[in-house]
């Protein structure tokens, strides 16, 4: 197409490529190597306050992701200190049948530590088994706390979650799209304090029948992340923590 100056010949060696002076050149599309989560299984994205949840492999009916084992170019370039017991290669803080907390799916039990073979390198990897949500996940022990895996909190900081439930409600004058991906972050972020924020400063309008379905939507999934953890800490059942968090935020602000 002489003259338009849209269309590049790459195959053609002798021919230049010809473009327009007020048409920009193509940007790469080199696929970025840094995202964190390896996508084992097809998938996509359905919420802004849900974990991506993927699709599982024919005849299962469960789902399993592995974290990924490449550098964050971010990160600092130090390197790591191994632990002050024990050889590097095992991770002394978690154990099989361990319940932990992973930020994104809340609290799991480790299932196994295993070792597999990625890349010509060997890993050790955290199993964790999340039976609600019918997930496995993998995290290399090397990337365990810098992915923000942790055990469960303690009666201290399930404590403070609680108290924080009796405040004030601190909504800001933003927009609704703003504030839900503020809740969204507090929520994904697994800590009990943060998520507790999100259920007082949404709890006011929780018998409003004209609340938007995206803000009954964050509530619930707020409430049902820092219920699952509560009744872990205090070994019972999750519709115990929920009416327990519920007579908490019911009660008078101070």
């Amino acid at each position: 197409m002489p003259g338009s100056g849209a269309w590049f010949d790459r195959k053609s060696a002798d021919l230049p490529q010809r473009r327009s002076r007020s048409c920009p050149p193509l940007p790469s599309c080199r696929p970025s190597c840094t995202s964190f989560m390896t996508i084992m299984k097809a998938g996509r994205w359905r919420s802004i306050i849900e974990p991506p949840r993927y699709l599982a492999s024919p005849g299962s009916d469960k789902m399993d992701i592995t974290a990924s084992s490449m550098p964050d170019p971010s990160a600092s370039t130090a390197p790591a200190t191994a632990p002050a017991s024990g050889p590097p290669t095992t991770n002394p803080a978690f154990a099989k049948g361990d319940l932990v907390v992973y930020p994104a799916h809340g609290v799991g039990r480790v299932a196994d530590i295993e070792k597999r073979h990625i890349a010509g390198s060997t890993l050790d990897l955290v199993v964790i088994s999340f039976e609600q949500a019918r997930l496995t996940l993998r995290v290399p022990t090397a990337k365990a706390q810098a992915s923000g895996l942790r055990r469960l909190s303690s009666r201290k900081t399930m404590d403070n979650a609680l108290k924080t439930l009796k405040g004030r409600s601190r909504i800001r004058r933003a927009m609704w799209n703003r504030r839900a991906q503020e809740y969204g972050l507090k929520i994904n972020s697994g800590d009990p304090v943060s998520i507790a924020e999100v259920l007082r400063d949404l709890h006011a309008n929780v018998g409003d029948p004209d609340r938007s379905y995206s803000e009954r939507q964050i509530y619930e999934a707020a409430l049902d992340r820092l219920a699952r953890e509560l009744a872990a800490v205090e070994r019972t059942d999750k519709d115990a923590a929920t009416r327990k968090l519920t007579h908490f935020l019911d009660a008078p602000s101070k």
